[in-house]
């Protein structure tokens, strides 16, 4: 794809190969991409293919042709998470070496038992879990006030321990935990930007606490909101969102900046593709874009 060079913005977007883009996706992607392009910088292309039990053969290289489809070039080659475990490990024994992580053994039913709220109540923080017993790897929280400001929603603040407790880095079968992955995944491709959906806002307080810990720069962040179906729920592969049709991709772009309030002139719906990402990359505003949790589709 198109060379990199350095640049002192390099966005991201980074897809999981469970199945192909849906509409919220490549919303998500083309919001992204004219971000880091309105701003010469660099666009990077990261498959989040951790968690193998949901990946899904073939799904990668349809994302990428249908990226490309779209005219959405990233910079560099494609960065893979599978390719990085030991990356991975090396965090976390970085982080044992320093006393901030334990092993869990607490089941599902243990854990909703003790808690109705969905926040770790500690249980295994003190109890000794031998290595032979399934756990997984919780990063110890305290009250510290962990604070960002989004460049959409504007100031955040989360007690950690309060709000979320211990949280988990790696699962007891050994995959590493998105919310640890991402953080070591973002520093390896020196990430200064990060677009993405509003649904991961209540977990950056998360990553920017591991940023700290690890001695890691903190990206700037904004969250756009989600596109829902009418019934108010996410487009997701799990709600079987349809895949994004691509017979005629500058007509999905055009409807695409609209939905991110781009308000682009109606003759641009005739455009060719290129031409209607020229106009968007240079007229990209993000400060448009509604400061809701997510619009609704007609």
């Amino acid at each position: 794809m198109l060379d990199a060079s350095h640049s002192l913005y390099i966005g991201r977007f980074a897809p999981s190969p469970t199945g192909p883009l849906h509409l919220g996706s490549l919303y998500t992607a083309l919001a992204s991409f004219l971000d880091a392009r309105s701003q010469q910088g660099q666009w990077r292309l990261r498959i989040d293919d951790l968690d193998t039990p949901r990946n899904i053969a073939g799904a990668s290289d349809n994302i990428l042709k249908t990226l490309e489809r779209f005219g959405l070039e990233w910079d560099g080659p494609v960065d893979y998470q599978s390719q990085h475990l030991a990356e991975y490990q090396a965090a976390l024994r970085c982080l044992s070496d320093q006393g901030y992580i334990y092993p869990c053994a607490c089941s599902r039913k243990t854990l909703a038992a003790a808690s109705h709220s969905g926040v770790y109540p500690g249980i295994c923080r003190d109890r000794f879990v031998p290595d032979s017993c399934p756990h997984a790897l919780r990063v110890k929280t305290d009250h510290q006030a962990i604070a960002f400001i989004d460049l959409l929603q504007g100031p955040q603040r989360q007690d950690l321990a309060t709000q979320h407790g211990d949280f988990v880095l790696q699962r007891k079968e050994g995959i590493i935990a998105y919310t640890f992955a991402v953080v070591v995944d973002d520093a390896r491709q020196c990430i200064s930007h990060v677009v993405r959906g509003a649904d991961l806002l209540d977990e950056t307080p998360k990553h920017v606490y591991l940023q700290q810990l690890l001695n890691l720069p903190t990206p700037r962040y904004l969250h756009i909101p989600l596109l829902v179906d009418q019934q108010g729920q996410k487009l997701s592969k799990q709600t079987r969102a349809a895949p994004v049709e691509a017979t005629n991709p500058a007509l999905v772009v055009f409807q695409l900046l609209q939905w991110l309030k781009q308000h682009p002139p109606a003759p641009l719906q005739q455009a060719p593709l290129s031409e209607l990402l020229a106009w968007a990359v240079s007229h990209w505003q993000a400060d448009r874009l509604p400061k809701t949790a997510a619009i609704a589709l007609p």
